[in-house]
């Protein structure tokens, strides 16, 4: 019996006792008390007028007999458990990975990482990646067709210091470490240097006007190499992008419709052209300055008008930022909801939080973030160092990083201990490689591949499992609706364990009860290999 299922006989029963329509509302209780617990007799009471006892005592006279429910008993007043038959677990837990398509057919937008060139990727933009890379698979697990999209400031100042900072530094470095270098000696000569400002700001004019021969080439050279660099960090993390949208692309559309809708949604102030925020208590913000230059809102209105135009068909765009853009993108998404309320409705953005170290650096060689490159080399090395003769060392560092980021909600800060990343005695990626590495290898063992067992009756440590492997399309489901990957991470995290303690009670290979136990194994490993997929991490044989 499907959760679904258990849904439909609640319905049932209620429009059956007290010609009422209801959505149960049902979850997970300790082991000891159930499968599923439901507090629908409260949901009921009102609609019923009826005490939520006796709705209780209805309800579980009338879904008794339900087929797949062993036991229906109450659980205080107006709460009823589930335990279902050991016949309906097995099944549930042998079709785990059998998940139902809830976006199929639709084409989704999610735009993550958006590293800026010119300027070393750091780790916050390797965070950013990550989860957006994640929830576009959870997208695509549910049945969606999604692009993944990213948008990088290729114009403004950080340009500027950093063609500064190329023509006076001799390129003496490995190409992917110059551009970094080149920004950093410019932002410094920017602060410290009033006649290096004046040049900086001289050469910001030259890429707004593509007027400089000299200036082009350098910014064309440092933009290609830019992208270069971040797709060497983007193909060792097994991440792609379908588009790449630029800032340089998004301020003509993105003015034309403000200024288009001067008098309607925005207003002349001093010069500038303005969105009052506070009538809908948020911030006014200048869209177009007194100069009649384009602000970073009126560039994401041009955006969104870019990606409608390319993408007609999407029914729905995501955009992750980091926190501090929140109320930034309250603001704009106001400002669009009033030019296009069709648009502002399928648009929605996630934030995610700060990621330090918890050796406290955040400074990275010249610059002043510390570069994703050099975190996924300080992590390599520590995985070389400690697992030495592992076969698996490159998909272990990584599933270090992608692991040790995804397991905390979105939202919340990190703070990213390398040590406990790549323990094997943790709640790490590694630990769940691992983890997966064991089951294939009872697997192996198994003589008899495709045996089934003839009854589905199990003892109290294989339901234990079963009743754990069963849950894995519920989580699925949450983390579709709420495009939060933790939810996975962490159960996968719980599923690991719950096998763990199997393993230490039930001899599997050789015992009467192999066939039902390695057929546990079996859909173990399925779940926890697919759900590592969601995460992007690899599921390795052996370790």
């Amino acid at each position: 019996m499907q959760l679904t299922e258990l849904k439909s006989a609640i319905q049932v029963a209620a429009k059956k006792l007290f010609d009422t329509d209801i959505e149960p509302e049902l979850n997970r209780p300790d082991e000891q008390f159930g499968d599923y617990a439901t507090n629908v007799a409260l949901q009921l009471a009102k609609k019923a007028a009826k005490a939520p006892a006796e709705i209780a005592r209805g309800l579980i006279e009338e879904l008794k007999t339900t087929p797949g429910i062993e036991q229906v008993s109450s659980a205080g007043p107006g709460f009823i458990n589930f335990k279902l038959t050991d016949e309906a677990l097995g099944k549930m837990a042998l079709t785990a990975t059998d998940l139902p398509k809830l976006s199929a057919g639709q084409e989704v937008l999610v735009e993550f990482g958006d590293p800026n060139p010119f300027k070393e990727m750091h780790i916050g933009h390797l965070y950013s990646y990550i989860v957006g890379d994640s929830i576009s698979k959870i997208l695509k697990v549910a049945g969606a067709e999604v692009k993944q999209l990213s948008y990088h400031g290729d114009v403004g100042l950080q340009v500027a210091k950093a063609i500064y900072g190329m023509q006076k530094l001799e390129a003496d470095k490995p190409a992917e470490d110059f551009l970094g270098a080149a920004y950093a000696y410019g932002s410094k000569m920017y602060e410290d240097d009033q006649a290096a400002k004046a040049e900086i700001e001289a050469i910001n004019q030259h890429v707004y006007a593509q007027d400089d021969p000299v200036i082009n080439k350098l910014y064309a050279q440092g933009r290609e190499q830019s992208f270069n660099n971040f797709d060497k960090i983007l193909n060792l993390l097994s991440i792609s992008t379908d588009k790449r949208y630029l800032e340089s692309q998004t301020a003509e559309p993105g003015k034309e419709l403000v200024e288009k809708n001067v008098g309607k949604v925005f207003k002349q102030s001093q010069g500038a052209i303005i969105f009052e925020g506070e009538k809908l208590g948020l911030h006014t913000r200048v869209f177009i300055t007194s100069k009649g230059l384009p602000t970073y809102e009126t560039k994401d209105l041009g955006l969104v008008i870019l990606k409608d135009k390319d993408y007609p068909s999407a029914s729905r765009s995501i955009v992750i930022t980091a926190n501090e853009q929140s109320e930034y993108f309250k603001v704009m998404l106001a400002a669009l909801a009033e030019i296009d309320a069709d648009l502002a409705k399928i648009t929605t953005h996630l934030s995610h939080g700060f990621l330090s170290l918890s050796s406290g650096k955040m400074n990275s060689r010249e610059g002043n973030v510390y570069a994703a490159m050099d975190l996924l080399l300080a992590v390599k090395a520590a995985v070389h160092e400690q697992y030495p003769d592992s076969p698996v060392r490159k998909d272990m560092t990584f599933a270090a990083v992608k692991y040790a980021f995804l397991k905390h909600r979105l939202g919340s800060d990190i703070i990213f201990d390398i040590k406990e990343s790549i323990s094997l005695d943790g709640n790490s990626g590694p630990y769940l490689q691992y983890a997966h590495a064991r089951a294939s290898s009872i697997l192996a063992k198994d003589e008899a591949k495709d045996s089934q067992p003839t009854d589905m009756k199990f003892d109290a440590n294989e339901r234990s499992l079963a009743r754990k492997i069963s849950e894995y399309p519920e989580v699925v489901e949450k983390s579709i609706n709420e495009l939060m990957p933790h939810h996975i991470a962490n159960y996968l995290y719980e599923l690991a364990q719950a096998f763990n303690r199997f393993y230490e009670t039930s001899r599997i290979i050789g015992d009467e009860r192999a066939v039902l136990r390695l057929q546990l194994v079996k859909a173990y490993q399925q779940v926890l290999a697919n759900g590592l997929d969601i995460l992007n991490i690899t599921a390795p044989d052996r370790m």
